[in-house]
């Protein structure tokens, strides 16, 4: 689908059956929404929080078969009781953007996992359930995916998040690595980011291949899709290491060349 927004990954493309894509794009639109409200440089906190509650609560019309008074939430409500998505995974995705809106700051990598969560990994979970496969070792392997591509983000966007007031790293890791936050508010690249920065690449990349054989299972398309996707992190982590991970001055996203990369690497390559 076209979107307004950057993303490393295709977003209902033209690979999976046609009748999945309509709703991937709904479920795009709800969480793409709610980001987009707690991440708003321009709306002051107390709107944005009740903009989130307002979603909650229409979230919770439809868990109680009641009108909802918005069309995304008509559709979404419809989107639901159709293919049977646990609405527990749209409430784990507020958690997190309301979680934004408080915490900008984690002390560990088990914290910032916990916010994968609830950010990314329902994601993977509720395409599952369209997909129709829902044992719990595709979810671990959903799980390792979403939540690589939600680390690769935040290192992608060290710069734009400090910005925000936000730092999407963990705290001891920094500190053992002897980086600051004055590196990132200096847009300093040393030796210590450097390391600091091979080490949470090489982590996004073990979970990424921790979640492979997720593809090998899933049928036709569906596998395609999220191979295409596994690989569209991939070349990100490539671009991420050829800078040695010098997010400050270096532009790492998806551009037409690795396009055609990924194309090639994920028909050719296992």
């Amino acid at each position: 689908m076209p979107v307004d927004h950057y993303e490393n990954f295709p977003v209902a493309s033209i690979i999976l059956p046609a009748h999945l894509r309509g709703p991937i794009e709904t479920i795009y639109r709800f969480a793409r929404s709610a980001d987009d409200i707690a991440d708003s440089e321009d709306l002051p906190s107390e709107f944005k929080r009740d903009r989130l509650t307002f979603f909650r609560s229409e979230l919770k019309k439809i868990e109680c078969d009641e009108p909802t008074l918005t069309p995304l939430f008509s559709e979404l409500g419809g989107l639901i009781v159709r293919h049977e998505l646990p609405i527990s995974l749209f409430f784990q995705l507020l958690d997190a953007f309301e979680r934004d809106l408080t915490v900008h700051r984690y002390e560990n990598f088990n914290q910032l996992q916990d916010y994968c969560a609830h950010s990314a990994n329902p994601i993977g979970r509720l395409l599952l359930h369209l997909f129709g496969h829902t044992n719990e070792e595709y979810f671990k392997w959903s799980d390792s995916i979403c939540t690589s591509l939600q680390i690769i983000n935040f290192l992608q966007d060290i710069k734009d998040d400090y910005d925000l007031g936000r730092i999407y790293l963990p705290k001891d890791e920094m500190d053992s690595f002897g980086v600051t936050e004055n590196h990132i508010k200096h847009r300093t690249f040393d030796v210590n980011w450097l390391n600091f920065m091979s080490f949470q690449l090489e982590r996004a990349r073990q979970y990424l291949h921790d979640g492979t054989e997720l593809y090998r299972k899933l049928p036709g398309r569906m596998g395609i899709e999220i191979k295409t996707i596994v690989k569209s992190g991939l070349q990100v982590l490539t671009k991420l290491d050829a800078s040695r991970g010098n997010v400050f001055v270096t532009n790492h996203q998806i551009n037409p060349l690795d396009l055609i990369k990924i194309l090639y690497q994920t028909t050719f390559r296992p």
